[in-house]
């Protein structure tokens, strides 16, 4: 069975051009200054958030499936299960991770990226 996630726009816009593969609308999910923290590395800039996307998520054929979603703390958190070509050598399978944004206005101004072990309970789903 498919969930349906109650996403903000500028999120599902991510999930969407990353599952596509489409870097363009990958791009203009983000604002200009918007940062991301990808397992511990800063990338600062729409400039250098794409070159890691081409490098990290559409040269490895990413793709997310969102096992949850919820607010906390200002942010959204979606934990996605994570596929691609990319190298497994010590990943965890499944490969879940916690994908926290913030969002202001239409775009995304922070994403942060980290391992996590299983889904998160105890907060209330955005879903449909």
């Amino acid at each position: 069975m498919t969930t349906e996630w109650n996403l903000p726009g500028p999120i599902e816009a991510y999930v969407q051009a990353v599952n596509a593969p489409d870097a363009d609308a990958f791009q203009s999910s983000f604002s200009a200054d918007a940062v991301v923290k990808d397992l511990g590395h800063e990338i600062r800039g729409i400039a250098a958030i794409n070159d890691w996307a081409r490098l990290e998520v559409f040269d490895v054929n990413v793709k997310l499936d969102v096992k949850q979603a919820f607010e906390r703390d200002g942010e959204t958190i979606v934990t996605v299960k994570v596929a691609g070509t990319f190298d497994r050598t010590g990943l965890p399978d499944p490969l879940l991770m916690e994908h926290c944004f913030t969002v202001a206005g239409d775009k995304i101004t922070s994403l942060s990226c980290r391992f996590t072990e299983e889904e998160t309970h105890g907060n209330p789903p955005l879903q449909t």
